[in-house]
């Protein structure tokens, strides 16, 4: 087992709070290795994370998991609202007797929850006799490696720590990029900065980029605060307040889409080898060691989900998937035009009865269930694509995933009806890009909308960029001595051939490099191991220092979202020290996924 030491911790969010609980349930096998624990956390409230904290987030803002959705940990969500007070859960907007363990709750109810369950984990490592320090208000500015002496340096503006272990686990991060004199704001976050004062309305057109689940949020926070939902059947009825009649809001969709609604699972939790065994899949590697995505596509996800559009009684999907030459760009364009509603609002309307029906009547929609879980499974392999698989998985598969697996829940999609009913919320497809040069000193921001063959401009008092984090390059790496150092190295996937390289520089020259002769493309973020060791310039793996932040780690994990790879991945580096302490090949993907059962 690895001696981890003096152990430091970047972040205190729920990737943290879930390394917390894998590290005490092997406390005893990793016996008095480890000496001491040093929670850094740049903000006041320990234990909640950026989606949940009551700084970051308000009461109007929804999460899209339900307590049955969460891993395991000291209590579960639904437990752990049915011991509080109803004044407190009425301030959530949550009736204590109406609390089910398959409903889903404000993010600050998560954030209570979660603070609360870091608290019991503290409390825990303090009676197994581990010194732990909490560190709040406290941003590490940087961080530099002493391999020669075994130990890492920790900077902060009260001075400096050494640690045996660091690991990075800082989450969500939005930089300061805001442009308040045009009325540009470059993410929603924290959600208090784009309110309104108080008895006071935006009486003109707030402009979002995406229609993804940070833009409902978006709508959910201004549209609250400039009227009032009334109970109408199965839904809402929206009613301005008076003096806020010019209050309109304008998301911004590529495709014109909206997000899928949320669906009644088989299995709340997913599973890495739920559709396939470790064996099989590595059985798939070509001659060179790749996995393709279109091998996987035809090994592991057409039968799958042969057996899944089937339950779904969806002959035609059924059908087509037993075509040979239905492949998954094929796939990806069959449900995308499903999705292509004329009117977008329309077809979630038509979407909302399915879903009410799979939701409360507990009726599974199964492709969608196995689809996530082929995805994740693909995810923990990642390092194994080409980088021409990389590049298909980013331009059309994922936009595709993040709409259809995104789950809004029931009430979001009420709300957007809502609000469209009333003439309030439009949607407004094409490509977006935002004109600085327009936009400077006008006290507006200038967008251009491209649908087509038609562009179009439009002036926005307000404008939200709510499309979330972008792909993370090298200098954007928040801890720059580690950059410069040459301890981290940008994430990379090599290209089958220099012809291939060749086509994909044309398109993307920003992201192909070479080095040694070989051709590389920049998956995102920094390079890691299979067991989140950091990897350097020399391309060796780093015994020291882990990253477990999905924002910079998804070049090699493109599919980790949410809270349940926030525990998969924890429980990954946790079972990794202690099984060998990553000497002997710990960081191999063969070696590692043999622990993925355990999670």
């Amino acid at each position: 087992m690895k001696k981890l030491g003096r152990l430091g911790v970047i972040g205190s969010g729920p990737s943290t709070v879930y390394v917390l609980k894998h590290l005490i349930d092997s406390v005893d096998i990793l016996g008095g290795g480890l000496e001491s624990l040093t929670i850094y956390e740049r903000d006041e409230l320990m234990g909640y994370g950026m989606p949940f904290n009551p700084q970051t987030t308000d009461r109007y803002n929804l999460s899209n998991i339900a307590s049955e959705e969460i891993p395991e940990l000291p209590e579960s969500l639904f437990e752990w609202l049915s011991g509080q007070d109803a004044e407190l859960l009425e301030g959530w907007g949550i009736r204590q007797a109406e609390l089910t363990a398959s409903e889903v709750y404000p993010r600050l109810a998560l954030g209570g929850y979660f603070h609360e369950q870091y608290r019991k984990l503290v409390s825990a490592f303090s009676e197994a006799g581990i010194q732990v320090t909490e560190r709040p208000c406290c941003e590490v500015s940087d961080i530099k490696d002493f391999p020669d002496e075994g130990r890492v340096r920790v900077f902060t503006e009260n001075g400096e720590d050494d640690y045996d272990t660091l690991i990075v686990a800082t989450g969500h991060s939005w930089g300061n990029e805001d442009r308040t004199d045009e009325g540009y704001y470059a993410s929603p976050w924290p959600i208090f900065k784009i309110l309104p004062g108080e008895g006071s309305y935006y009486n003109f057109t707030v402009g979002m980029l995406g229609a993804s689940l940070s833009a409902f949020d978006v709508v959910s926070s201004l549209a609250h605060r400039h009227g009032e939902f009334l109970p109408d059947g199965d839904g809402f009825r929206y009613q301005l307040h008076e003096g806020a009649e010019g209050f309109r809001l304008a998301m911004h969709s590529s495709e014109g889409w909206l997000p899928h609604l949320q669906w009644d699972q088989v299995e709340p939790m997913r599973e890495i080898y739920r559709h396939t065994t470790r064996e099989q899949l590595f059985g798939l590697l070509n001659e060179k060691g790749f996995l393709r995505l279109e091998t996987y596509f035809n090994q592991v996800c057409r039968p799958a989900l042969i057996k899944a559009f089937a339950l779904d009684g969806m002959g035609r999907m059924v059908d087509l998937l037993n075509r040979e030459d239905f492949d998954f760009d094929d796939f990806v364009e069959e449900m995308s035009v499903r999705h292509d509603y004329v009117d977008s609002f329309e077809g979630m309307r038509k979407e909302m009865a399915e879903a009410k029906d799979s939701v409360e009547n507990h009726r599974p929609i199964h492709w969608k269930e196995v689809l996530d879980d082929l995805m994740y499974c693909l995810n923990y392999h990642a390092e194994i694509l080409p980088a021409g698989d990389h590049l298909f998985l980013r331009k059309t598969v994922m936009p595709f995933l993040m709409n259809v697996i995104a789950a809004m829940p029931l009430q979001s999609g009420q709300i957007l009806l809502a609000l469209n009913d009333a003439g309030i919320l439009d949607l407004v497809e094409g490509r977006v890009t935002v004109d600085k040069k327009a936009s400077s000193g006008a006290g507006c921001t200038m967008v251009k909308v491209e649908n087509g063959n038609k562009t179009s401009e439009i002036a926005y008092r307000m404008y939200v960029d709510c499309s979330g984090q972008k792909p993370m390059e090298l200098h954007d790496y928040p801890f720059l001595g580690l950059a410069q150092a040459g301890t981290v190295r940008s994430a990379r996937a090599p290209f089958l051939s220099a012809e291939r390289a060749a086509r994909s520089h044309q398109s993307n020259p920003d992201l192909i490099f070479y080095e040694k002769g070989i051709p590389y493309l920049k998956t995102g973020g920094i390079d890691i191991d299979s067991a989140y060791r950091v990897v350097g310039a020399d391309g060796c793996a780093n015994p020291r220092i882990y990253d477990i932040s999905f924002p910079h780690t998804s070049g090699v994990r493109p599919y980790s979202y949410g809270l349940q790879a926030c525990s998969a991945t924890a429980g990954i580096l946790v079972e990794a020290w202690a099984k060998d302490g990553g000497d002997t090949g710990e960081g191999e993907l063969k070696q590692v996924s043999k622990l993925y059962g355990k999670i």
